[in-house]
């Protein structure tokens, strides 16, 4: 058992003074390239990483208990709390007609918060296969990805994608994961970076993503317009040459989402060949179309790109909404230390925030502990 899932059956037996039924864990997730093309029905490419959330749970009443946030909530109510996750994945699976009835939770994790790397969707989906577990459902990784989407966009109130969801529960050790956001099938892809002697380090540039929700929807009817204009239901149906027939911020905007999405095609068959090499140039391509294409950049991220690639890493770019949050890069493995040391004097020298740094090598979806 994991040290975070010991965690959290410690704080299960402390807080309801038995030993827990089962515990159950699922980690967070990095998108290595396809931004801004879920809700164009396109490509994205997530990975998990190797931090996770554990849920430990029983029959009977007693509620939640977070043994990070040290607080007991009762399974009842949204009250904007980190509790609203389980509560609604209990919510989503009484919706679509399965009978839970009572259990007690308690929760650990070690996925940052704030920081891009979803958090949220990795309380969800440990929740959701400790749920399936404990109640004898059944359901398959993509039904459960399905129940915590719709726990997120209908009890939580975020109108997420299913890419997160998806990259928790289905991603494998070792693999990326490639998602057709429009037919909802997946396939894994080989992303052997030990092999190659690369790791994936994250920049967390703690810049807040302020303007994200304005940001995110202007962008995302603009790219409905665009598709409207060019008589499609979805970007994700249009072609290359049939980008002259825009202008504007609808041309920029629907070049970023039929470029990026041909660059996650390509991304995919590159990583099939074990060619990071080709595989690192699309990561600085997306970088560079989601800079001035989609505008969604901030100078702490293209600092941190531009930084990576003086350092001579194979490929980096933004992941995520942009806006702020992270950035991720592929650098020979063991690296990250001195990337994160030369960065974080470039950001003290710039007067930006001090940056966080994590390394990862693709880990495990979502699990029960053995």
């Amino acid at each position: 058992m994991r040290e975070i899932e010991e965690k959290a059956r410690g704080a299960y037996v402390e807080r309801f003074g038995e030993e827990p039924q089962l515990v159950a864990s699922a980690p967070g997730r990095v998108n290595l390239i396809g931004e801004h093309t879920d809700y164009n029905d396109g490509f994205v490419l997530p990975c998990a990483i190797g931090r996770r959330v554990a849920v430990a749970a029983g029959r009977g009443e007693g509620g939640l208990y977070s043994a990070d946030f040290e607080e007991a909530r009762p399974l009842g109510e949204k009250d904007s709390s980190w509790a609203d996750y389980p509560r609604g994945v209990a919510w989503a699976m009484v919706e679509a007609g399965h009978e839970v009835g009572a259990f007690r939770a308690a929760l650990a994790g070690n996925v940052p918060l704030g920081s891009g790397l979803s958090s949220s969707a990795a309380i969800e989906a440990a929740t959701a296969l400790a749920l399936d577990e404990l109640c004898g459902f059944g359901l398959t990784g993509k039904d459960l990805a399905v129940l915590c989407q719709r726990a997120e966009n209908g009890f939580v109130g975020v109108n997420s994608g299913i890419m997160d969801q998806y990259a928790s529960l289905l991603c494998e050790a070792g693999t990326a994961l490639l998602v057709d956001c429009r037919s909802l099938e997946a396939e894994s892809v080989p992303l052997d970076l030990e092999a190659a002697g690369l790791a994936l380090a994250v920049c967390d540039t703690r810049v807040e993503r302020g303007l994200a929700d304005t940001g995110y929807n202007d962008r995302r009817s603009t790219c409905e317009r665009a598709a409207r204009a060019l008589g499609v239901e979805s970007l994700r149906d249009a072609a290359e040459e049939d980008l002259e027939r825009l202008s504007g911020e609808e041309l920029s905007r629907a070049r970023h989402v039929v470029s990026e999405n041909a660059r996650v095609l390509e991304a995919v068959e590159a990583l099939r060949a074990g060619d990071f090499e080709l595989f690192g140039r699309l990561m600085y391509a997306s970088h560079a179309s989601l800079r001035d294409d989609y505008e969604v950049s901030t100078p702490e991220l293209d600092a941190f790109v531009e930084l990576a690639r003086g350092f001579g890493a194979p490929g980096a770019r933004l992941t995520g909404a942009g806006f702020g949050g992270c950035a991720i890069a592929l650098v020979p493995t063991g690296e990250t230390g001195q990337i994160a040391k030369e960065c974080r004097q470039v950001f003290d020298e710039r007067g930006f925030e001090e940056p966080a740094f994590y390394e990862f090598v693709p880990a495990a979806g979502a699990e029960l502990a053995r």
